[in-house]
Order: structure tokens, then C-alpha cells, then sequence
């Protein structure tokens, strides 16, 4: 039986993190591209130095040509600037947008069934960018975000009231940005209710350290950004989509109509498996969860207008 084929489009931290746990788990083969000479090939010798501690028989290559990518089951998108103190995830769509729109239209000339993960910031940006690009169908091009940020809020709510983070289910939904909305009536631990755990100041506190999450990363860092829990949260997605799992994760999707958008990416619950995007769940929302959610769609929708895609 033929392996399943990753191609990982950006060597850099979150990029080589990928790499590391599809191939310690033996999920995949990876193959790790990058455009600086000599970085892919060499954390990709690196990775695969390891296989024989970690018990792994799947292969990974380092590449510079993009060609080496043919074949992908899924390809997974970091290339790009990473933020730097004081950046938002907005201040790079100009630059990233110039390295996105070419990567995506030539990994898919070489994987014209592939599915495309992506996760360049502001990544609900470059996701419309890489679809138009790719010229894939919306399904089999999707973001990252929501799986990322909700595992940030179920952190920190685990944290905070000194339990598993297993037990805590959380989904923030919109925009992959400073106007994300974490779902507070979604929140709870093994069914029971945040609210009735927590005060609400402290429940506002830790929606906002959710907001918040990636620049605090970013001001203790000085030099880059977030990579383990980026790399963590891509990995799942990939699992979802190689074995057909049908997993429910807040993801940016293409939305037609859902929750009252039409055209844009946003994340939203879907159900993954080897299309993509099976489907999109519409959960209730507050009135005042459904008006940040349209705030947060409103603000993607401005910049995907300024890049003109």
C-alpha cells in the first residue's frame, strides 16, 4: 500500500516542528521545501536521523525544488514572514500575500489533488488567496487558526481551574486576527458549564489572554513567533484528512451563505476527512457571539478586498 505523501511549503520553525511529528508518529512522508539552500536538506537529515529512536519507517526529504512535491496528499502552507513585537497578524498581508499567491499555484500544478492547509498569517487572507491561486475547489483549501486558538483557550482554561486540559471543550470562531470570538457559551469541562465554574471577570480575562495569544508569544520571544502549538494544531488537521477521521474543528472554511457570510474565510466548526471540508456546522450563537463573529468576518473581508483577490 502506497504512503501517504506530505509536502510542508516553508522550512522554518513551524514548518520543521510539522515535519518532526509526522515523521516521529510515522504518520506520513514528508517532503520539507524551502527556497534557502541547504535549510530544508539539512533539518530534514536532522528529522530523519531520528527514525530509527522513534521507531519510525516513513521518509523524509529536504528540497529546494518544488517539483520534489508532486504527488501530495495534502500540502501544508507556512512560508512567509513571521511577526515581530508589535506586529499584528494584519502588518504582514502585503508581503506574505507576494510569496502566497506563487507557492500555492505551483504546489498545486504539482498536486492537483491535494488538500491545501494553510497557515501563513493573516492566514484567513492567504487561504481565499491560495484557493483563487490554486484554483482548487473551496472544500480542499482550508485554515488553520481555529484549532490553534481554541487549543489556547482550553489551556489556559485548564490552567486556571487546575484540571486536564482533555476535559475542556472551547472553540474560537472567526477570524484568525485580533477580533477572533471565542465562544463563551460553548466553554465548558466534561459538559458542565464555564459559568459555573468561573467568575465572569476571570472568564473575560482568559478570552481575552486567548485574543492575545500570539503577540504574548511574540513579546517573550523578541525574534519570532509561536511554532510548538502551531505545529500541534496542523498535525491534527493532517490526521484528520490522511485517515478520513471526520473530525469536528473550528477551521477557516469558505463560507456561502453560513452564518450569514457569503465569499470570505472564516473559522467555523467543520467536519474533517479526506475532501477537506465535509461540512460546515452551524452552532447557536449569542447575539452578541454573532455580532463579534460578523465583526471578525467584516474585518477578513476588508483585507481580502485590499489584496483585490
Amino acid at each position: 500500500m502506497k504512503r501517504k505523501k506530505v509536502s510542508i511549503i516553508g522550512a522554518g520553525n513551524v514548518g520543521a516542528s510539522l515535519a518532526q511529528l509526522l515523521v516521529m508518529d510515522g504518520i506520513s512522508d514528508v517532503v520539507l521545501y524551502d527556497v534557502a539552500p541547504g535549510v530544508p536538506q539539512g533539518k530534514a537529515l536532522d528529522i530523519g536521523e531520528g527514525c530509527p529512536l522513534w521507531g519510525s519507517s516513513v521518509y523524509i526529504r529536504g528540497t529546494n525544488v518544488i517539483e520534489e512535491t508532486a504527488g501530495s496528499d495534502i500540502i501544508v502552507i507556512t512560508a512567509g514572514l513571521a511577526r515581530k513585537p508589535g506586529m499584528s497578524r494584519d502588518d504582514l498581508l502585503q508581503a506574505n500575500a507576494s510569496i502566497i499567491g506563487v507557492v500555492a499555484e505551483e504546489a498545486a500544478a504539482h498536486s492537483p489533488m491535494a488538500v491545501t492547509i494553510m497557515v501563513t498569517n493573516p492566514m484567513d487572507v492567504m487561504a481565499h488567496l491560495a484557493w483563487k491561486s490554486s484554483k482548487f475547489p473551496p472544500e480542499r483549501v482550508l485554515g488553520m487558526g481555529g484549532v490553534l486558538d481554541s487549543a489556547r483557550l482550553r489551556s489556559f482554561i485548564a490552567w486556571q481551574l487546575n484540571v486536564s486540559p482533555k476535559d475542556v471543550d472551547a472553540m474560537v470562531l472567526g477570524g484568525h486576527g485580533d477580533q477572533m470570538v471565542p465562544v463563551r457559551s460553548l466553554i465548558s469541562v466534561k459538559g458542565v458549564g464555564i459559568d459555573s465554574m468561573l467568575p465572569a471577570a476571570k472568564i473575560e480575562a482568559i478570552i481575552e489572554r486567548t485574543r492575545n495569544g500570539g503577540a504574548e508569544i511574540v513579546s517573550l520571544l523578541k525574534t519570532g513567533s509561536a511554532y510548538y502549538a502551531p505545529a500541534a494544531s496542523i498535525c491534527e488537521m493532517v490526521k484528520a484528512v490522511l485517515f478520513d477521521e471526520k473530525r469536528l474543528m473550528p477551521c477557516a472554511a469558505y463560507l456561502d451563505g453560513q452564518y450569514g457570510a457569503k465569499g470570505v474565510y472564516a473559522g467555523v466548526p467543520v467536519v474533517l476527512g479526506k475532501g477537506g471540508v465535509e461540512k460546515i456546522l452551524e452552532v447557536p450563537l449569542t447575539s452578541e457571539e454573532k455580532a463579534a463573529f460578523d465583526r471578525s468576518v467584516e474585518a477578513v473581508g476588508r483585507l481580502v478586498g485590499t489584496l483585490g483577490v
